[in-house]
């Protein structure tokens, strides 16, 4: 183990500095101005480090004092209630529990046809028509606010920022008024502080 795994009196964020998960919770700490040491990792190279804070030797992984996190949404919410101010869920249990339904779908139905996407061969040729197909859908819902579903920027709104910063990556192109409804939603994301902050070089390359 290096010394910042074994001593961990700095929060440190283990990264893949191209993954969605790992985006999120960058997005996250950017917003909240956290102080933490970001370690950029190969998945295809996990170091010794990650395997012996998470028994599933993924990232991103989260080390605060004695505490180690692995699900990039726990990571998230986690976060959320340790730097309160500003606070990216709401306050009420109803619209919490809705923030939260929310981003397992985004998790659940758009992270998901990413990975398929981004294995390639005939798989990836559907999932890019379900992705498409699915934020068309999406696009009034995410016009009809500043944020979504929202006036203030949320949780959600760090799920989602990342997957449509990927989409000319991914071959996804959403074409006639939804296409305005979602670059719409998609500049008023990528303009915010915490977004920029947010990006890695190699996340940088996706839109050059």
């Amino acid at each position: 183990m290096t010394a910042v795994a074994t001593r961990r009196s700095v929060m440190t964020l283990f990264s893949d500095p191209r993954s969605l998960h790992s985006h999120r919770v960058r997005m996250v700490l950017a917003e909240k101005n956290v102080t933490c040491d970001i370690i950029d990792v190969d998945p295809m190279n996990t170091p010794d480090d990650v395997m012996d804070l998470n028994p599933y030797g993924t990232v991103p992984t989260l080390v605060d004092r004695d505490l180690a996190l692995y699900d990039s949404r726990i990571i998230c919410e986690y976060l959320d209630e340790r730097f309160p101010h500003p606070p990216l869920l709401p306050v009420d249990p109803v619209s919490r529990a809705s923030a939260r339904l929310y981003m397992f779908r985004v998790e659940n139905d758009w992270y998901g046809l990413v990975d398929q996407i981004l294995a390639g061969g005939k798989p990836a040729t559907k999932a890019r028509k379900e992705l498409r197909e699915g934020l068309t859908a999406a696009a009034p819902v995410l016009a009809h606010r500043p944020f979504f579903m929202s006036d203030e920027f949320s949780l959600v709104d760090a799920s989602i920022a990342p997957l449509l910063w990927r989409l000319p990556m991914l071959g996804v192109e959403i074409a006639g008024h939804e296409a305005k409804q979602v670059n719409t939603y998609a500049g008023g994301l990528f303009t915010r502080n915490g977004f920029v902050a947010s990006l890695t070089e190699q996340e940088r390359e996706m839109r050059r």
